[in-house]
């Protein structure tokens, strides 16, 4: 495997695709993932990638769900305990809950798990880490690729950070938006160290899919309930 170019290329295609698709170059965001996912596994297959190098060896698949299970559960749980507390449960009064019960299941299986754990799994816990596992080996790469992931989060950070009531406030000012921004960061950078932690103890991407599309999924599904 040609790990350096492999890197290097994705780090490429994900740069490009942020500014293409916050110009709105690639048209609607299925459309827009399809061509990410294409481009990822045309570098991974061109950089001679294996299939345990991705971490979708088949031997791995139940240390995968075994692991992703247990960080579904563990993730419910925090959720859950966010929202019976009142000092967190403003937090997950989010507009973007204010939706009925079947668009709440197409957000979660379609846009959550289909267009967002699944693609960005497959850059950052798949290609990236694979590649950067052999150029740096775990610790490095793991910090490495998190903090990508992190800066990564930048742009939707920007789009959303109104939709919560509580943080409006910070939004509307150029300072409370960079801080925003910054622990928008280091959130999905300690997520993203999650995540790895995930893949590399499973040895399986369908950990971190499970755990991200949880995060995700779960945390607008508590949000929905606590909305209604």
């Amino acid at each position: 495997m040609n790990a350096g170019r492999c890197f290097v290329l994705t780090v490429g295609v994900l740069v490009l695709f942020t500014f293409a698709r916050s110009s709105g170059l690639l048209g609607p965001l299925p459309v827009a993932v399809g061509l990410l996912v294409a481009a990822l596994v045309l570098i991974a297959w061109s950089s001679g990638a294996t299939r345990d190098d991705l971490g979708l060896g088949r031997a791995d698949m139940g240390a995968g769900v075994r692991y992703g299970a247990g960080a579904f559960g563990l993730v419910l749980v925090v959720l859950l305990a966010a929202a019976v507390v009142p000092l967190t449960n403003g937090f997950l009064h989010d507009s973007r809950a204010h939706i009925d019960g079947a668009r709440l299941l197409y957000e979660v299986g379609v846009p959550i798990v289909l267009l967002t754990a699944i693609p960005e799994e497959l850059a950052f816990r798949g290609v990236l880490l694979g590649s950067g596992l052999r150029l740096w080996g775990p610790w490095r790469a793991s910090l490495i690729t998190s903090a990508l992931f992190g800066l990564w989060h930048i742009a939707p950070t920007l789009h959303t950070m109104s939709d919560n009531h509580m943080f409006r406030g910070e939004a509307a000012s150029i300072a409370g938006q960079a801080l925003l921004v910054l622990g928008s960061i280091v959130v999905t950078f300690a997520a993203g160290l999650a995540f790895c932690w995930l893949r590399l103890r499973s040895r399986s991407l369908i950990a971190p899919v499970i755990a991200h599309a949880a995060t995700n999924g779960l945390a607008l599904t508590v949000a929905w309930f606590a909305v209604h």
